[in-house]
């Protein structure tokens, strides 16, 4: 198979980004693959910076030997996804710990019911910063464990990464060098459950608060417009577009707006590139003057849509592994039906998306 050359847009969603796992590990086999850049957004900027770092040669964090970049970032993929479930156990009960003076107590009430509701009904009531000087950010010892000398290095694919600016409601997106831990702790900042992450803008050298990128860019896909990039983009998709049933209960609305919310700047993105499309083939714009991306879509909405928002929050094993393996399957399908299309044609429609 000829070289193809092809960006990634990796959306966010919590722990369904085992998802993405699946489809980036799939990519992985294939040699004729050549991924230039990735744009991430929450679990999507934990993926992406996993992905760069393997492909821009870091080392993985329990093997000895380096082996070709491919498997790289195979492993460190998977080491990523590994360390999830026990530090996700340990959260929920040092961040409940953290604002009451006899964990103990509050241990056994969680284990008697549900702890995905529990974490729910006292994000209500309690705020991140509550917990005081006792606060850690529960992600920063996944985050950690990647090699971000690696991640924010010229080599492997450029790297962006999504957040939301608190003060200004507006995105920024980090790339480059910026792309640091912090950045993608500010990607993954979940307003109700973290802390602001806060990082200093270069060019004012005020420091901005930022939380979770989805609210404004999931996944943001201007970045991977610039010439120098591919034409094609491949968007690997977490959040249902369309859910069959109307939400009746308060668990299901919640998630269906959730869904809804943190779809809608991509859908935003997606008319404006159908816009692009329409002007070119109408040739009401001068050739080369916009960008003609092709995009491609992988997801799974039928296994996505069987899950809960809980899912999200606090996974367990079997969980992850059924969505990484369910990621794997639709790379798979994606290849068999679309190899030959990537260079050529978009391989989704988008006028039926928004009809």
């Amino acid at each position: 198979m000829q070289t193809k050359h092809i960006n990634l847009a990796l959306q966010g969603g919590g722990a369904h980004g085992a998802f993405t796992w699946g489809v980036l590990d799939r990519l992985l086999d294939e040699d004729w693959i050549e991924i230039d850049a990735i744009s991430g957004t929450s679990a999507g900027a934990l993926n992406g910076a996993a992905l760069k770092a393997g492909l821009a040669g870091g080392k993985p964090a329990q093997t000895r030997r380096r082996p070709n970049r491919r498997h790289n970032a195979q492993v460190i993929l998977r080491e990523l996804w590994g360390s999830i479930p026990s530090h996700t156990d340990k959260r929920l009960t040092s961040w409940m710990g953290s604002l009451f003076p006899v964990p103990q107590g509050m241990n056994r009430i969680i284990e008697a019911f549900s702890p995905s509701a529990w974490l729910d009904q006292m994000t209500r009531v309690y705020s991140p910063y509550d917990s005081g000087v006792f606060y850690s950010n529960p992600l920063a010892p996944i985050a950690q464990a990647l090699d971000f000398e690696a991640i924010s290095s010229q080599e492997g694919p450029e790297l962006f990464v999504a957040a939301t600016n608190v003060r200004s409601g507006k995105i920024r997106v980090f790339g480059g060098a910026e792309v640091t831990l912090d950045a993608v702790l500010a990607s993954a900042c979940l307003p109700t459950v973290f802390q602001a992450v806060e990082i200093e803008d270069p060019k004012t050298g005020i420091l901005e608060a930022y939380w979770d990128g989805g609210f404004t860019g999931n996944p943001p896909l201007f970045p991977l417009f610039e010439p120098r990039l591919p034409s094609d983009i491949m968007i690997v998709h977490i959040n249902p577009m369309i859910r069959e049933t109307v939400p009746t209960s308060p668990v299901e609305i919640e998630d269906r707006v959730n869904e809804i919310s943190f779809n809608s700047s991509l859908l935003r993105e997606l008319r404006a590139i159908d816009f692009v499309h329409r002007l070119i083939a109408e040739g009401r714009i001068p050739e080369g003057a916009m960008k003609d991306v092709r995009i491609h879509l992988v997801g799974d909405d039928e296994v996505m849509t069987a899950l809960g928002t809980d899912t999200k929050i606090l996974p367990d094993e079997e969980v992850m592994t059924r969505l990484m393996t369910a990621g794997q399957a639709a790379a798979d399908r994606f290849l068999t039906a679309h190899a030959d299309d990537l260079g050529q044609r978009s391989t989704i429609d988008l006028r039926a998306m928004f009809s």
